[in-house]
C-alpha cells in the first residue's frame, strides 16, 4: 500500500492550476479529489473538481464512474476540518480505502474544506459534472511560491482582473517583452524587466533589483506576482533567483520547490548559469552542480 501524508492547502492549489497548453484536470489519470463529507455538505459547495465520496451497504468505498485509482498521479481527499493522520475521521477513513490500490501516498487536505475555502474561496463551487471540453476551458489561476504572498505565472494570468482581485494581487514584475500599459491605470506597482527568453540574455543584473522590489512588498503585506509571456522560463529564473536570495537556499533547493509548485517550469539554459553565479554571490559558493541533466 502507498500510504497516507498530508496535503497542505497551498499544494492542493497548485495541483488545481497545473497546465501545459490546457488545464492538466482534463488529464484522466492527473487527479482524483474526494470530498468525504455527508452529501448534503457536498451539495452546498466543495471544491472544484471533487466527487463526493459513495460507501456500499458492506461500507466498502465505491469508485467514482471512469476513476482509475492505480494511474491516478494524484488522489486527495477531504473532509470539513481534519487536521491529523491519527483517529477516524471521514477523511482517514476513505483515504486508507484508496490506498489499497494506488502507487502513490493517498494526500489528505490539512484543514479540511473549512480551511482550503478560507483561503480560496473563489474555488467553491456547486457545480457536479465536467465534461473534458469543461476541463479543458478552465482558466488556471498562477502557483504560489509563498502562501499568500508569492505567486507565478504568464500574462494571461497577469492581465485578468479576476486573477487580481482573487489573490489580492498589488505588486507585479513583468520579465518579459510585453507590454504593461493597461496596469498603469490600475493600483498596482510595477516592475518591468525588459527582456526576451534567449540563453544570451544577461537576466543576472537584474536579479538584485527583483529582490529588492519584491521584498520590500513582502514587507508591506502586499501580495507579488512574477509573470512571463507564458510563464515558463523567465520568470521561473527571476523567481528562484529571489527565493535563493530571501530564504538563503542553494539553487537545487529553489530549484526543487519551484518545480513542485509548477511541473513545466523552465529556465533556458543561460538563465540557469546565471542562477549558478547568483548562487555564488549570494551564498558565497557554487554549491549546486548545474552540471546534472535535471537543469
Amino acid at each position: 500500500m502507498a500510504g497516507t501524508t498530508f496535503c497542505e492547502a497551498s499544494e492542493l492549489y497548485n495541483i488545481l492550476n497545473q497546465y501545459t497548453r490546457l488545464s492538466r484536470l482534463a488529464e484522466f489519470n492527473f487527479l482524483c479529489l474526494i470530498d468525504a463529507r455527508a452529501k448534503g455538505q457536498y451539495n452546498a459547495s466543495h471544491i472544484i473538481t471533487a466527487r463526493n465520496a459513495k460507501w456500499d451497504s458492506k461500507g466498502k468505498l465505491i469508485m467514482p464512474v471512469g476513476v482509475e485509482v492505480e494511474s491516478m498521479r494524484y488522489i486527495v481527499v477531504y473532509d470539513s476540518s481534519t487536521s491529523s493522520l491519527q483517529g477516524s475521521a471521514e477523511a482517514i477513513e476513505c483515504a486508507e480505502a484508496l490506498t489499497k490500490s494506488s502507487h502513490y501516498p493517498v494526500q489528505i487536505l490539512k484543514g479540511g474544506y473549512q480551511r482550503f475555502s478560507a483561503f480560496y474561496p473563489f474555488f467553491r463551487t456547486q457545480k457536479i459534472l465536467y465534461t473534458i471540453k469543461e476541463l479543458e476551458s478552465l482558466r488556471p489561476y498562477p502557483v504560489e511560491l509563498l502562501p499568500g504572498q508569492l505567486y507565478m505565472g504568464n500574462y494571461k494570468q497577469a492581465i485578468n482582473p479576476h486573477v487580481l482581485k482573487d489573490l489580492k494581487l498589488s505588486a507585479l514584475v513583468n520579465v518579459s517583452e510585453d507590454s504593461c500599459h493597461m496596469f498603469e491605470k490600475e493600483n498596482h506597482t510595477i516592475l518591468h524587466i525588459n527582456v526576451s527568453d534567449s540563453v544570451e540574455v544577461d537576466l543576472y543584473s537584474s536579479f538584485e533589483r527583483i529582490c529588492v522590489f519584491i521584498a520590500s512588498r513582502l514587507n508591506t503585506g502586499s501580495a507579488v506576482l512574477i509573470f512571463s509571456s507564458h510563464g515558463i522560463s523567465r520568470c521561473s529564473a527571476a523567481a528562484m533567483a529571489f527565493l535563493l536570495h530571501h530564504l538563503k537556499y542553494t539553487l537545487g533547493e529553489v530549484w526543487e520547490h519551484v518545480l513542485q509548485c509548477k511541473t513545466n517550469m523552465r529556465p533556458n539554459r543561460g538563465f540557469v548559469q546565471q542562477l549558478s553565479d547568483w548562487e555564488l554571490h549570494t551564498l558565497g559558493r557554487r554549491i549546486t552542480d548545474i552540471a546534472e541533466p535535471r537543469y
